[in-house]
């Protein structure tokens, strides 16, 4: 059976470490937007091109699984409605879905951001302190039968499956 693991996490999280970990241990294929938005637009999210981004990036993981490749979607995945998309997509494409989380605390987190900022600044972008305590405010933290696999909700109204909402979410995704 063909593997997915998603990513889920905040900036400064690890999760790049532990994809990139990932993809040598089980010779998968690892998409990480930022290492995509960075040198083709200079900017994390860059007029939305970010979802536009992440929705090809997607259709190539589920292409991959279909062909028997293992992927790794270093995406974040903020919210429970993406990683379930996610997941229902993946078993759609025959494959297993594992979510590899990553918390980390806000001093932590800090840190992460300042010595990456300070070491590769051509391979991040900024972040100030207002985004970060915003984005931890805006981050769903998975519950524990998320992270076993269990728990697969239905799409929220008045999306009649997940993939017409994930379309809606991930504007170029087919």
């Amino acid at each position: 059976m063909t593997l997915l693991f998603l990513t889920v996490g905040l900036p400064g999280a690890g999760k790049t470490t532990r994809a990139r970990e990932l993809a040598a241990q089980h010779g998968a294929l690892r998409l990480t937007p930022d290492e995509w938005m960075i040198p083709l637009f200079g900017d994390s999210d860059a007029g939305g091109k970010r979802d536009v981004l992440e929705g090809r990036l997607l259709s190539l993981a589920l292409q991959a699984l279909r062909l028997g490749a293992h992927v790794i979607l270093d995406f974040g995945c903020w919210s429970r409605d993406e990683r379930s998309a996610i997941r229902w997509l993946a078993r759609s494409a025959g494959a297993t879905c594992h979510l590899v989380y990553a918390p980390v605390d806000l001093d932590t987190q800090r840190a992460r951001i300042a010595h990456r900022q300070a070491t590769t600044p051509d391979e991040t972008f900024p972040m100030t302190e207002a985004d970060i305590l915003r984005w931890r405010a805006a981050f769903q933290e998975p519950t524990p039968a998320e992270l076993t696999g269990h728990d697969l909700d239905a799409p929220p109204t008045p999306w009649p499956t997940w993939h017409a909402w994930s379309t809606d979410r991930w504007p170029s995704f087919t």
